[in-house]
C-alpha cells in the first residue's frame, strides 16, 4: 500500500471511530498485511489488554498463525467469513471463546485491510441481535457454533439431574419441547444443549424471545413478509425459514398475543406456512421447543395461553427446577461462577466465607441461577485483593435478609410473632395472599392486583407457599 493510500486509509478509520467504538461487539481493523489500525473498547475488554495494539500483527498480538488466524484468512481468499466459532489466546494468555465476522475492505486499487466483529461467549449472550433503523425488530438468531452443551450445566442434585436426562431423551425426537421453570432457571441454556444433542446440531437454531417483540411485528418476524404485505415490507425471511431443518425455541411463549397462537397452531400441525401478504404455503421441517415463566395451566385459566397450543407444544413437558428446589447444587454453581469472574476480572478469589455460605442457602432466590451469578460477579467487582467474597461484598438486599431474631407486632392481624423477623413476615405475608385468593376466588389476576403484586411475583409467591389455587376456586 502507497504513503498516499495508507493516509486515506487512516484517515477513513478515523471517520468511523465513533461508530466502532460505541459497537458492543469488538472491532478490529487491520491494514492489508494484517497490521492492527484500530480497535475498540469493546475488543479491549475481550482481551483484558489496558492498551490497544495498535500497528502490531495480528499473528504477533494473538497466539495464531496465517493458517489458524480468520483475519489472515480472510485477507488472503479476499472472502468474507460469517460467524466462525474461533477459541483464541492473546500474546499474555488470555483464551477466548468467539464468534467472529471477517469482511476485506477494497477501494478502487483493490484490497486495502480487513474489519473483523468479535463476539465474546464469556461476557455476552451467545446472540446475533438484529434492530432494523425503524425499531422493528428485537429477536435473537443462534449460531451453531458456540452453542452451550449438557456438559455445561453445572448440578449433581436430583431434580436437576432428572431434568438433564428427560431433556437428553426428549432432544433425540422430533416431538416439540415446553420447558416449564422460573426466570433464570435456565431454560435457555438447557435449549441450546438439546439442540446440540439432538440429530440437528448442525442445522440452524435459532431463538426469539416472544416477549420482546411487539405484537404488530412478532407475525412478520417468525413467518417472514412479502413485499408490498404492508408500507414499508420487503421479500423477507421469517424465523421458521431460517430454522428449516433446525430447531426454533420460542421462549416466553405465553406473552405470545391469542390470535398469532392460534396462526403458530396451525403451522405446527401442517408444517406449512405463509410469508405475511403471501397466498404461497411453504413446507417446513423444525423442531420446536418452547417455554412459560409460570404454570402452564394457570396461564391457560386465565386466557394467556391457548389450551390446544398447550398440547401441541407440550407433548414433552419439561420441569426445570428452581435454585430452591436444588439448593445443595448453590456452592458447585457459586465456585463455577468466582472461577469465571477470577478470569473476566482479573482476581484471584477463592470461595465465599461461611457467612456468605450461611446466607445463600436461606436465600429465596426469586431470579434463580442468573440471580447467584449476578451477585457473585457484583460482589467480586468490589473484594479487592480479598481472597474470600463476605457478607459487607453483599447487595443489600441480601444483606438484609441476615435480620437479627426479634419480636414483631401485626396491628391489623391482632397477632404477635417471635422469632426472626424475615419469618414473622413471611406469616404476614402468607395470611395476606390467603385472604386475597379467597376474596378472588382463586382467580390470580384480581387478587395480585388486591395485593399490588405483578401476577408472575404472585404465581411465584403461591407456589413457594405450596398453597393450590384449585382450593381457593372451590370457596368461591
Amino acid at each position: 500500500m502507497s504513503k498516499i493510500n495508507q493516509e486515506h486509509f487512516l484517515n477513513d478509520i478515523v471517520n468511523y471511530r465513533d461508530i466502532f467504538g460505541a459497537f458492543d461487539e469488538g472491532v478490529i481493523i487491520t491494514d492489508k498485511n494484517g497490521r492492527i489500525m484500530f480497535y475498540n473498547k469493546t475488543q479491549l475488554q475481550i482481551d483484558s489488554v489496558k492498551a490497544p495494539p495498535i500497528g502490531e500483527l495480528v499473528t504477533s498480538f494473538y497466539q495464531l498463525t496465517r493458517d489458524t488466524s480468520l483475519i489472515m484468512r480472510c485477507l488472503s481468499t479476499q472472502e468474507p467469513i460469517l460467524n466462525k466459532h474461533l477459541l483464541y489466546k492473546t500474546r499474555l494468555g488470555r483464551t477466548t471463546n468467539s464468534i467472529c465476522s471477517v469482511f476485506p475492505l477494497f477501494n478502487e486499487e483493490g484490497l486495502v485491510g480487513s474489519v473483523c466483529f468479535v463476539r465474546d461467549y464469556n461476557l455476552l449472550e451467545t446472540t446475533i441481535t438484529s434492530v432494523c433503523s425503524r425499531g422493528e425488530e428485537a429477536l435473537t438468531a443462534k449460531s451453531v457454533d458456540g452453542l452451550l452443551t449438557f456438559s455445561d450445566i453445572i448440578g449433581t442434585s436430583t431434580a436437576i439431574l432428572e431434568a438433564v436426562k428427560t431433556a437428553k431423551m426428549a432432544a433425540l425426537t422430533p416431538s416439540p419441547v415446553m420447558m416449564v421453570g422460573e426466570t433464570g432457571a435456565g431454560k435457555e441454556i438447557f435449549a441450546q444443549a438439546m439442540h446440540q444433542f439432538g440429530p440437528r446440531k448442525d442445522a440452524a437454531n435459532v431463538t426469539i424471545n416472544c416477549a420482546a417483540i411487539p405484537e404488530n411485528l412478532l407475525e412478520g418476524i417468525l413467518f417472514g413478509t412479502v413485499k408490498g404485505a404492508f408500507t414499508g415490507a420487503i421479500d423477507k425471511q421469517g424465523l421458521f425459514e431460517k430454522a428449516d431443518g433446525g430447531t426454533l425455541f420460542l421462549d416466553e411463549i405465553n406473552s405470545m398475543p391469542l390470535g398469532l397462537q392460534a396462526k403458530l397452531l396451525r403451522v405446527i400441525q401442517e408444517k406449512k406456512f405463509r410469508r405475511v401478504g403471501s397466498l404461497d404455503e411453504r413446507a417446513i421441517d423444525v423442531k420446536i421447543l418452547s417455554s412459560v415463566n409460570e404454570d402452564p395451566h394457570a396461564a391457560i385459566d386465565e386466557g394467556r395461553l391457548r389450551v390446544d397450543l398447550f398440547y401441541r407444544l407440550g407433548v414433552v413437558l419439561l420441569h426445570l427446577p428452581s435454585l430452591r428446589e436444588r439448593r445443595e447444587d448453590i456452592p458447585l454453581l457459586a465456585t463455577a461462577f468466582i472461577e469465571k469472574f477470577n478470569k473476566t476480572l482479573g482476581r484471584n478469589v477463592e470461595g465465599v466465607s461461611k457467612g456468605v455460605e450461611e446466607r445463600f442457602s436461606r436465600h429465596e432466590w426469586p431470579g434463580n441461577v442468573r440471580e447467584l451469578q449476578h451477585i457473585i460477579e457484583g460482589a467480586m467487582n468490589v473484594v479487592g485483593n480479598r481472597r474470600l467474597i463476605d457478607l459487607k461484598d453483599l447487595p443489600p438486599h441480601m444483606i438484609r435478609d441476615t435480620a437479627p431474631r426479634r419480636t414483631a407486632f401485626n396491628a391489623a392481624a391482632g397477632f404477635s410473632i417471635e422469632g426472626n423477623l424475615r419469618e414473622g413476615q413471611s406469616d404476614i405475608e402468607l395470611a395476606a395472599i390467603t385472604t386475597a385468593m379467597e376474596r378472588s376466588g382463586g382467580n390470580i389476576s384480581r387478587a395480585a392486583a388486591d395485593l399490588g403484586l405483578s401476577r408472575q411475583l404472585l404465581h411465584y409467591k403461591i407456589k413457594k407457599y405450596g398453597l393450590k389455587r384449585e382450593s381457593f376456586k372451590k370457596q368461591a
